[in-house]
């Protein structure tokens, strides 16, 4: 009978230290790139470091340090162009600051959100953003553990928890104020289905400014904050004989199906209807026409974001940050 072979013990840092013929402390110096050495001296260490496959053990450096340097990042939607551009700008915000991102696709589930929190929270990340389905997200068994987290596109005005959002409902009406400067009394709405109770943000803001405009009501198609939910919801104004001459669509993604209903079924844009859209993404840039969208500014907030998770406060803070117009080819300018 053969004895199972044992795997090959792994190399430590006193291993790398008797190659090179250094001390363990100058492994670490340079590993770590906290002192500087000689450079003949760093270059046995490296040489040292790759002949015996040295990797740093990264849960014995966390326990040394207290800290992981690692963050964690929670998206409803990783192919959502928005969400993506968020992740990227809170990388880059987090490195600077010496830290990695673990990044975790809810896909629209609270519940695949629960257990993407439980995932980041037993890898003892030092901190987690949230950028949750829901406007009130259950955070009980993480608080339990003292991680800290921000709620980021987050828009609600007085959260228990630090946040960062964008003033949804002043974007609404800029795009609605634009609208009405083209001329247009009859503004639809196309927004996706909010989790919970609370009325998405932007749908609060183009009633108002249709309000305080004097403007009535226009028809409203709901659907997915998707192109599949524009393209739903789109189809359902046409067959009800509801396409108003302008529109505002909560999101870029639910713009692109609007804009494929529209070429399908023969309504020029922006000739036969002016649309603005909401988020400011590449979609927005690269669609045809161009959307005029509402733009949210993606590097200011994951810098907030980050500065809020990395700066210990007492009291929960909210940064509601403002949206600009940014023209495109859909509105009619």
């Amino acid at each position: 009978m053969t004895t199972p072979s044992r795997a090959p013990s792994r190399a430590t840092r006193s291993d790398v230290a008797r190659l090179a013929g250094v001390s363990p402390a100058v492994v670490s110096y340079v590993v770590n790139g906290t002192k500087r050495v000689a450079p003949e001296t760093e270059e046995r260490v490296r040489s040292a470091v790759a002949r015996l496959g040295y990797r740093p053990n990264p849960s014995a450096r966390a326990l040394r340090l207290g800290s992981t340097e690692t963050l964690g990042m929670i998206v409803p939607s990783a192919t959502n162009p928005y969400f993506a551009h968020l992740a990227h700008e809170v990388e880059v915000a987090a490195s600077r600051r010496g830290y990695a991102l673990l990044t975790a696709n809810a896909d629209g589930s609270l519940e695949t959100e629960r257990r993407h929190l439980e995932h980041l929270s037993a890898r003892l990340v030092d901190g987690i953003f949230l950028c949750s389905s829901t406007h009130d997200p259950v955070l009980r068994d993480v608080d339990l553990q003292g991680i800290p987290i921000v709620l980021l596109n987050h828009s609600a005005a007085a959260p228990s928890r630090d946040a960062v959002g964008v003033d949804l409902a002043g974007g609404a009406r800029l795009a609605v104020e634009h609208l009405a400067g083209h001329g247009h009394e009859r503004i639809g709405l196309i927004v996706g289905r909010a989790t919970g109770t609370d009325e998405d943000g932007r749908e609060t803001g183009w009633r108002r400014s249709l309000e305080e405009l004097g403007l009535a009501l226009g028809p409203i198609g709901r659907g997915e904050f998707s192109p599949d939910g524009g393209y739903a919801a789109m189809r359902h104004l046409v067959r009800s004989d509801a396409v108003p001459r302008a529109l505002f669509v909560a999101s870029d993604q639910m713009a692109r199906g609007v804009l494929k209903v529209a070429h399908e079924m023969g309504i020029r844009v922006p000739e036969d209807l002016a649309i603005v859209s909401f988020d400011g993404s590449i979609d927005a840039a690269y669609s045809w026409p161009t959307l005029t969208s509402v733009a949210q500014p993606v590097a200011a907030m994951a810098e907030a974001a980050v500065d809020a998770l990395l700066s210990a406060s007492a009291e929960p803070r909210s940064r509601i940050m403002t949206t600009s117009l940014v023209v495109g080819g859909s509105c009619g300018c």
